[in-house]
């Protein structure tokens, strides 16, 4: 136990070394920061394994090539961020860490269900959600969530 507690003060004082932590939002944007960097790093490497060669390897025979990447936006617990999905030329990589289309991770639906099966209007979800997460929800969306 004790050495979990150590674990999380020395990533505790690297997010102090590396960002200027004064106010709770400005933890908030360093964790965003991390987990944009943490997801994007899985992705690639999940890229990686499925097209069975390293990014700048030369040494590997090829079936199939690199293509770029896709933009898009992801929403999550903290907040919305740019996030690029790795693409193969013959669009045989299927993502698991963030499928296709999918441009929520943050497990929002299931609260607006919640707040939905609580009574709460589209426009008191929407007021909700806005101030928990920063993220405009629409009345069509929360309705289409729900249905």
């Amino acid at each position: 136990m004790k050495e979990k507690n150590n674990n999380g003060k020395e990533i505790l004082k690297l997010i102090q070394e590396n960002y200027d932590i004064n106010s709770a939002q400005d933890l908030s944007s360093a964790l965003k920061d991390m987990f944009k960097g943490a997801l994007q790093e899985m992705m690639n490497a999940e890229f990686d394994s499925s097209m069975g060669y390293s990014k700048y390897d030369k040494t590997k025979e090829k079936t199939n090539y690199r293509n770029g990447t896709t933009k898009k936006k992801l929403k999550s617990e903290f907040g919305e961020f740019d996030f690029e999905t790795p693409r193969d030329r013959k669009g045989e990589f299927e993502p698991k860490i963030v499928p296709k289309n999918v441009r929520d991770v943050s497990g929002i639906e299931d609260k607006i269900i919640s707040l939905y099966g609580r009574g709460l209007t589209t426009r008191e979800i929407n007021e909700q959600i806005h101030d928990l997460y920063g993220i405009e929800v629409s009345a069509t969306m929360v309705s289409n969530i729900t249905d």
